[in-house]
């Protein structure tokens, strides 16, 4: 292609709109129990998630992938991981889970974005010296 015949044709623009990049969310979330002596395990709050997961979607439900990405044992707070597709139904599976081992419970979302450098901070909790 030379020179002369690039003149003769108008530019091509292409405009390109990405509304979600990232194929995951992540979720930063609380678990607050009834009885604060109460310790779960990381194993267990998967295991407790699933089971909302199910009691609300079914067994379809209970296949959604996600991943727990850390947990802290002393605060019940743990990273989730979860393809943007199923980030609903995540989000109202936890909303809804009412009870652990006959006690009331809630699970508190606390940040969620599509990029986990987003959850290391949070400029509500800033504080400057």
């Amino acid at each position: 292609m030379s020179c002369a015949d690039t003149k003769d044709k108008p530019a091509l623009y292409q405009r390109v709109v990405l509304k979600n990049a990232s194929p995951y969310h992540y979720m930063k979330v609380c678990l607050v129990l009834e009885d604060e002596s109460t310790r779960l395990s990381a194993v267990n709050l998967k295991q407790f998630i699933i089971s909302g997961l199910d009691s609300l979607y079914g067994e379809a439900g209970a296949a959604l992938n996600f991943d727990l990405l850390k947990y802290d044992e002393d605060t019940l707070t743990a990273f989730l991981r979860v393809y943007s597709k199923g980030l609903v139904k995540l989000w109202s599976s936890l909303t809804l889970l009412s009870l652990y081992q006959k006690q009331a419970c809630a699970f508190r979302v606390l940040q969620v974005s599509p990029f986990l450098l987003a959850l290391t901070g949070n400029s509500r909790e800033l504080q400057l010296d």
